[in-house]
């Protein structure tokens, strides 16, 4: 599987930034342990709103940009350091996936994982045609709206709507979950720097949480090197 950002995108958010791992290995029984990631996120927001943190800042103007109102679609590291701010922890989903909050939280920047054995053919961040399916957490089918940016597969199927705002129930992880496809995303100044920070915290984070797997990760990319 090949993961891209349509040349068009890129054209319009020049300080793109994206690094990704695939995990190969994943178990729903291992003891992940969230929580350094976790007391970074709340240090950060002793000092700090979440709305105030570069990287968010960053990802509000892109959806301003998109046509959305920042404050109705967040990015989804903005609403993992709302929940967190509001309630104090994050819940457990699986090990994965509370990995991947942890860190995305710790930076503020959105982590997206993927059930890779969902996602048919290549997979490309684009703006939507309107005909793409896109199946919530609940099971209902939606399409997204012409020219919102989406995470769309070979097969047509929408694994993300409104770029960093929702991931699709389709391929969420899960405890029959084997393959995952990890992305990350970032806008703001110091991008490049940071998530490449933040990739090497949670490579560090699957080994040591599933040390028999195969975890490949690529460099992060910038709009300038697509």
């Amino acid at each position: 599987m090949q993961f891209r950002h349509h040349p068009r995108l890129r054209a319009d958010f020049p300080t793109l930034v994206a690094g990704t791992l695939r995990l190969d290995g994943v178990t729903p029984d291992a003891p992940a342990d969230p929580s350094p990631w976790l007391d970074r996120a709340r240090a950060r927001l002793a000092g700090t709103a979440e709305g105030q943190l570069p990287a968010v800042q960053a990802w509000r103007r892109a959806f301003a940009a998109m046509g959305l109102k920042p404050t109705q679609y967040r990015c989804a590291s903005e609403s993992l350091l709302r929940r967190l701010r509001r309630e104090g922890d994050l819940p457990s989903l699986h090990p994965l996936v509370d990995l991947c909050n942890a860190v995305s939280a710790a930076y503020a920047i959105p982590v997206a994982a993927l059930d890779l054995d969902r996602i048919t053919g290549d997979l490309e961040v684009r703006r939507a045609a309107g005909t793409e399916r896109y199946d919530t957490f609940g099971g209902d089918v939606e399409h997204p709206e012409p020219g919102e940016v989406v995470f769309v597969d070979g097969a047509g199927r929408a694994h993300a709507r409104r770029w960093t705002n929702r991931q699709s129930g389709w391929s969420a992880i899960g405890a029959g979950t084997r393959r995952a496809f990890i992305v990350t995303e970032a806008l703001h100044e110091d991008a490049a720097d940071d998530v490449a920070a933040l990739l090497a915290d949670l490579a560090g984070a699957l080994r040591a949480t599933w040390p028999a797997a195969t975890l490949v990760e690529d460099r992060p990319a910038a709009a300038a090197q697509a």
